[in-house]
């Protein structure tokens, strides 16, 4: 069974300040950096069999992928369509806010200038169709509403499951990939 491993990028300044960061090129705060370091080792610890790491082009999962890269000797490449959502009129807002909550689960509505849920799945799912046909292993190195994406292209999910969902910086997660 193919797999394809994800993970979010280390804790930013806007985490740490409840902003929703989205396309905005927010940084690591020390602490992000840690948490990039300890995932590397632990992929190494765990000998997980990554041919490639493929990263958004936002600093934070730059920098995360790099830490990764580093410690592990698995060469890393920016994957554009990988790049956070643009969460419109919502960026550097509370990302707990109510109106936020109900926007994501209208998957037509670009957040007012931003891009809606339809198209980065559009992006995100192409990608991953891609991957699949590919014959190396990949981990992707990017963002809470690509991790929602990439949960939904493996699994079925309620409208509700879906704006809930997210992962912990850093913390790794193993989809397998059906039919290949």
């Amino acid at each position: 069974m193919k797999k394809l491993y994800f993970t979010r990028h280390g804790q930013t300044f806007w985490n740490v300040e409840n902003k929703i960061c989205g396309a905005t090129d927010i940084g690591l705060t020390e602490l992000g950096h840690r948490q990039a370091i300890a995932c590397g080792q632990a992929i190494l610890d765990a000998h997980l069999p990554i041919d490639l790491i493929l990263y958004s082009p936002l600093i934070r999962a730059k920098d995360t992928a790099m830490h990764i890269s580093e410690i592990t000797g698995i060469k890393a490449m920016e994957e554009r369509r990988l790049k956070e959502q643009n969460f419109g009129k919502f960026e550097s807002t509370p990302r707990d806010g109510h109106d936020f909550y109900l926007a994501k689960r209208t998957f037509c509505y670009d957040f007012d200038g931003g891009e809606s849920m339809m198209q980065m799945a559009h992006r995100i799912y192409g990608l991953l169709d891609e991957l699949k046909e590919s014959d190396k292993t990949y981990l992707l190195v990017a963002h809470n509403g690509i991790a929602r994406i990439v949960a939904s292209y493996f699994h079925n999910m309620t409208n509700d499951e879906f704006a809930s969902a997210g992962i912990k910086n850093c913390e790794v997660v193993t989809y397998t990939f059906k039919d290949v």
